[in-house]
């Protein structure tokens, strides 16, 4: 039979210290240097585009873009003119829009990739999930 002096440590205690070591050990190998990512996968025919061909074809191939345009744009055309002129115009204006938009959002994913790829960011990101890791073991561990 124990005696009232021995301790056990509780299922939630044991998954505070599991948590600690998890981050201490992410922390730790920050220090060895992080490996480069290298991938291989398969790839859609269409990735070859790059960001903004992948774009332009999703949006183009979107068919909710076919109701938004069957929907919206007859409010936009003048019964007593020609409809095949403003179609025409409101065609090259969302054409103008969609890419600038696009060529807008291929820059600043463009530029993330280039700043995540470094190993510094990784590095960083390693430091910060093993310092949250052993945050949340210490919190786990001596919760109530």
């Amino acid at each position: 039979m124990p005696t009232s002096r021995s301790w056990r440590p509780t299922r939630r205690q044991r998954g505070g210290v599991y948590l600690i070591w998890l981050g201490v050990t992410t922390w730790r190998s920050t220090r060895r240097g992080v490996k480069p990512v290298v991938r291989k996968r398969w790839r859609l025919p269409w990735t070859q585009l790059g960001g903004f061909g992948q774009g332009l074809w999703s949006n183009i191939l979107n068919p909710k873009a076919a109701s938004v345009y069957l929907s919206l744009v007859p409010q936009f055309l003048a019964s007593h003119r020609s409809v095949a002129p403003q179609i025409a115009t409101l065609a090259v204006v969302h054409v103008a829009v969609v890419l600038v938009w696009l060529l807008f959002w291929t820059s600043v994913v463009a530029a993330a990739r280039t700043a995540i790829d470094t190993p510094r960011f990784r590095r960083g990101m390693s430091r910060l999930a093993g310092a949250v890791l052993v945050g949340l073991g210490i919190r786990t561990a001596t919760a109530s």
